[in-house]
């Protein structure tokens, strides 16, 4: 199992979390959070703002499913046809176990899977 975190514009929330929707992974976990990138901020004459808001989007997904899952993010979260700055990053990490909290009961990969199937 993977996670896969990916930090967005705020007015492309909906898009991907839709995005995320439609390709069948309707389980998602959404943290506002402020940060900068690359570009260190944004200058707006003598004032620099480093605390840029955006949304972190976390989901958890069978191995086989990361790229299917990239490609929905990166389609609904670009900005215009080319993209911008400022337009986000996506973070994959591995998951070791994953549990249920109101049953105990520990979930593999097919029972995260039958949510893209349903």
């Amino acid at each position: 199992m993977l996670m896969i975190r990916t930090i967005v514009r705020p007015e492309k929330v909906y898009e991907v979390m839709q995005g995320l929707l439609d390709a069948g992974y309707p389980a998602v976990t959404k943290i506002p959070v402020v940060g900068r990138g690359k570009q260190r901020g944004l200058r707006v004459g003598d004032v620099v703002y480093d605390e840029i808001p955006k949304e972190m989007l976390f989901v958890v997904v069978p191995d086989s499913d990361k790229d299917f899952v990239v490609r929905a993010i990166l389609d609904n979260a670009k900005s215009g046809a080319d993209g911008k700055f400022g337009d986000g990053k996506i973070f994959i990490s591995a998951v070791e176990e994953v549990y249920t909290i109101s049953s105990g009961e520990q979930e593999t990969e097919p029972a995260l899977a039958s949510a893209k199937e349903a």
